[in-house]
This record gives C-alpha cells, sequence and structure tokens, in this order.
C-alpha cells in the first residue's frame, strides 16, 4: 500500500462513518466518542470491515485495542501503526 497519512485516514474514516450513520462527513468530529457520534454495535462491525479492506490490516492481529477504537483520533493513529508494521 502506498504511503498514506493520519490526515488520509482520518478522512476516510470520517466519511466512512458519516454514511454509515446518514450524516455529513463536516457533522462528525473526529474528537468525540463513537457512541457520542451515534455509532451502534452494527455500526462498528461494519466500520470494521470497512478497515479490513480498505487498509489491508487484519484486526485482530494489528495491535488495535478497545481503547483505541473509541474516537476517530486513537483510530486512525493505532491504523496507521499498524499499515507500517
Amino acid at each position: 500500500m502506498e504511503q498514506i497519512t493520519i490526515k488520509e485516514i482520518k478522512a476516510k474514516l470520517i466519511d466512512q462513518i458519516a454514511l454509515s450513520l446518514g450524516e455529513e462527513p463536516s457533522d462528525i468530529q473526529s474528537h468525540m466518542l463513537m457512541h457520542e457520534l451515534g455509532m451502534d454495535s452494527l455500526g462498528l462491525v461494519e466500520l470494521f470491515v470497512f478497515i479490513e479492506k480498505e487498509f489491508n490490516i487484519k484486526l485482530m492481529k494489528s495491535g488495535i485495542s478497545q481503547e483505541d477504537i473509541m474516537k476517530i483520533d486513537s483510530l486512525a493513529e493505532s491504523i496507521n501503526k499498524a499499515i507500517k508494521k
């Protein structure tokens, strides 16, 4: 995979979450908790499938923790680290 920045990772995550929630990407704040954004368990599963396909990583083997998944900011940083492994 070509080099991707954390900013680009965040943008992809925000676009996917906005699509899942039926919101505009501009309404999604990356520092908010996922549940504050309105993400439910099904939305998170959809997001995990997207992450695995889009970034070509296996979440179970990536080292991404439950805490990392709580916010887009921390999730983007963790994906960035997993991509570089």
